[in-house]
């Protein structure tokens, strides 16, 4: 391993970790997959662009939350190999792991602990969360590091449009609705998103609710799908998913649902959606927020 070196990520970084992003996720999909599932599938290149931009966000946001390990290999003029890579971010009170992973082939060769313990560094004791996947090697590391693990639901299918019910007091949202969402989010994380609500604006939907007194926000893919939801009650919550499968085409996915979010479960449900269980959210010194659905990079 005296090849392999742990750094803080470069710009010029990106395209080497996304390429081992997709194995390292890849291969976790194929190794945890279920009979039920579908075949697991390479990264489509617009997804391969999708990953690098989001990255290159957070470097710009928060440079000293990304690191890799990167291997230089003797006698190559190539630039450094990234065999892992570990992007946390800090936002006001609050730390999160955006994504995290090591090559299938430099696992089990304590990477993984070098790369979290960097990233937990830069957290400076802050409470922190993450989405996490089944694989017991990150699991364990997780755990170790000193994390509750909150098993996750998630729902998928084919919506029953004959169950959408007539929504009312939602509208589409604008950055003028920031400084009240930052609010919201302080009040069931412990930190508002700031930058990050830029950054989803730009290629998300965004719907809001129109009551201040029972506020909530929903992000909607464009598939139709909550990518992220908050809401000071559940009925309101209940009423910005309903918003996001009335939205959906064909298949669909409500994902991130922790046990105080029954209030999804009940909403997918009633619109016939298959429901099944789905890795964890990680937290330390912190609940689970709730009603709340967590984003799988932006939490």
């Amino acid at each position: 391993m005296d090849s392999v070196s742990v750094r803080l990520m470069q710009e010029a970084d990106l395209p080497s970790a996304e390429r081992a992003s997709a194995v390292t996720f890849f291969e976790a999909e194929r190794s945890t997959r279920r009979v039920s599932d579908p075949e697991a599938e390479p990264r489509s290149a617009v997804v391969s662009k999708q990953w690098i931009d989001r990255m290159r966000f957070f470097l710009s946001v928060d440079p000293g939350g990304c690191w890799v390990a990167v291997e230089k290999e003797t006698g190559s003029d190539r630039s450094d190999r990234t065999v892992g890579f570990a992007i946390s971010q800090n936002r006001d009170r609050l730390w999160f792991l955006a994504t995290y992973g090591v090559l299938p082939s430099h696992q089990g060769q304590g990477l993984g602990k070098r790369l979290i313990d960097a990233a937990l560094a830069h957290a400076s004791g802050r409470p922190g969360i993450f989405s996490s996947s089944v694989h017991p090697g990150a699991t364990r590391r997780y755990r170790l590091a000193g994390f509750s693990l909150h098993p996750q639901m998630r729902m998928t299918g084919t919506v029953d449009r004959s169950t959408l019910p007539a929504i009312g007091g939602l509208r589409e949202g604008l950055a003028d609705d920031f400084e009240w969402m930052d609010q919201l989010d302080r009040d069931l994380r412990g930190a508002g998103h700031g930058p990050d609500h830029v950054h989803m604006l730009a290629t998300l939907r965004l719907v809001v609710s129109e009551d201040r007194e029972k506020p909530g926000y929903v992000y909607i893919d464009d598939q139709g799908r909550a990518s992220l939801l908050a809401a000071a009650h559940p009925e309101t919550a209940q009423r910005l998913l309903w918003e996001a499968l009335a939205s959906s085409r064909g298949l669909t996915l409500v994902n991130c649902i922790t046990t105080p979010n029954h209030w999804a479960v009940d909403v997918g449900l009633t619109a016939r959606l298959d429901i099944g269980q789905e890795g964890y959210i990680a937290v330390q010194d912190m609940p689970a927020p709730a009603p709340y659905l967590a984003s799988g990079h932006f939490l």
